[in-house]
C-alpha cells in the first residue's frame, strides 16, 4: 500500500539576469525564487494497481516519484509505503522497489550490459537461482539477449531503455516506478514493453506507477489516472471519469464538393482545407444526427466520419480548464 498525505516540497532556485557584471554581483549577493513543487499532495494506491501519473512539464510528477523512492525528503507530510518511510528506511525500501527514469541510466556506461546486471545482483544480494530465473525471463520477453555483451554506450536509446527496465526488475520488486520509460522506443518495442508490463502486473501482482506524456501508454496500461498540475492533484479516477469530466464532444471529418458548409452554434472548425473540414461538435447543443443533416442539406457530401475525443484531446482540454 502506498499512502501520501499532505506532502509539500518547496525548492529554492538561484536567479540572476544575463551579463558579466550581474554574474560578478551574484557572487556576493544572490536572488532566490521559491518554487512550490508539491502542495498538499494526498493519494493512496493499493497493492497491484496500475496508475498513470500525468501532468505537464514542471507539474511535480518526478518530484513525487523521487519522494516515493526515498531520493528526496519532503518539507512536510507523510509518505508510507508498505509500512516504511522511504527516506528514513532507504535500504529496506529500495529492496522492494524498481525504478526506471527515462532521462537517467542505472547501467555502467563502458561495460557490457550483463556486467551491470551482475553488479546490480550483488548490490541487492539476489539469490543466484532467482537471479538466473529473472534474467532468463526478462531477456526473452524484452528481446535483449543479443545485446547483453554490448557496452551501454554502444546501445541505441530504445535498446538501452529495454535494458533499463530489465535492470529494475532483476530483484523482483513489489513496486515499479516508471518515469517516461518509453522514450526512444519504436512502435514494435513499445507494444512489446506494454505487454510485458501487463504480464508482470497480472502474474506477479506488481504495483506500477507510470508517468508519461504518451497518452497511448496510459490508455493501454493503466486503470486509474492521477492528474497533477501546479503541484496539486486535480483529478483522481479512471478513464471513464476522465471522459465524463472532459465532456462528450465529437469530431466530424467532412469531405465535400463546392462551397463549405455553414457552421452553426455548437460546431467549431479545427481544420479547414479545400474540400475538407474537421469540426468539433458539442452534442449538448446540437445532436450528431442534426449536425450531419444540416451539413448534407447545404453541401454536396463525399464522406463523413464521426469519432469521440482522443485521450490526448481530453487531457489537453483538462490542462486548458485548469490553466496548467
Amino acid at each position: 500500500m502506498i499512502a501520501l498525505q499532505n506532502i509539500n516540497k518547496i525548492f529554492r532556485v538561484a536567479k540572476r539576469q544575463a551579463g558579466f557584471g550581474r554574474a560578478v554581483k551574484a557572487l556576493f549577493s544572490r536572488e532566490y525564487e521559491f518554487v512550490h513543487a508539491l502542495n498538499d499532495i494526498s493519494f493512496t494506491i493499493a497493492n497491484g494497481e496500475m496508475v498513470g501519473y500525468i501532468g505537464p512539464n514542471g507539474a511535480g510528477k518526478s518530484t513525487t516519484i523521487k519522494i516515493m523512492c526515498g531520493i528526496l525528503t519532503p518539507d512536510s507530510g507523510v509518505c508510507d509505503i508498505n509500512g516504511r518511510t522511504p527516506w528514513r528506511d532507504r535500504v529496506a525500501h529500495v529492496r522492494e522497489i524498481g525504478v526506471v527514469f527515462g532521462q537517467r541510466s542505472q547501467l555502467w556506461w563502458d561495460v557490457p550490459v550483463i556486467d551491470s546486471f551482475e553488479l546490480i545482483r550483488d548490490i541487492y544480494k539476489v539469490e543466484d537461482r532467482l537471479y538466473k530465473t529473472n534474467l532468463d525471463e526478462l531477456t526473452a520477453l524484452l528481446g535483449i539477449f543479443e545485446i547483453l555483451k554490448t557496452p551501454a554506450r554502444s546501445l541505441s536509446l530504445g535498446q538501452r531503455m529495454r535494458c533499463e527496465i530489465a535492470a529494475s526488475l532483476l530483484h523482483s520488486p513489489q513496486i515499479l516506478f516508471l518515469d517516461e520509460p518509453m522514450i526512444g522506443l519504436d512502435a514494435v518495442s513499445k507494444i512489446a514493453v506494454r505487454q510485458f508490463i501487463k504480464k508482470l502486473n497480472r502474474e506477479r501482482g506488481t504495483t506500477v506507477i507510470l508517468t508519461t506524456h504518451d497518452m497511448q501508454d496510459i490508455e493501454a496500461l493503466t486503470e486509474r489516472i492521477l492528474l497533477i498540475g501546479k503541484g496539486q492533484i486535480l483529478l483522481d479516477g479512471g478513464l471513464d471519469e476522465l471522459k465524463r469530466h472532459a465532456g462528450q464532444r465529437r469530431t466530424l471529418i467532412i469531405e465535400y464538393n463546392g462551397d463549405a458548409p455553414e457552421i452553426r452554434e455548437g460546431m467549431s472548425v479545427n481544420e479547414a482545407k479545400e474540400g475538407r473540414l474537421v469540426i468539433t461538435l458539442d452534442p449538448a447543443i446540437m445532436a450528431v444526427s442534426d449536425a450531419i443533416a444540416h451539413i448534407a442539406a447545404n453541401t454536396e457530401l463525399n464522406d463523413v466520419s464521426v469519432s469521440g475525443a482522443s485521450v490526448e484531446e481530453m487531457v489537453a482540454a483538462l490542462y486548458r480548464e485548469y490553466r496548467i
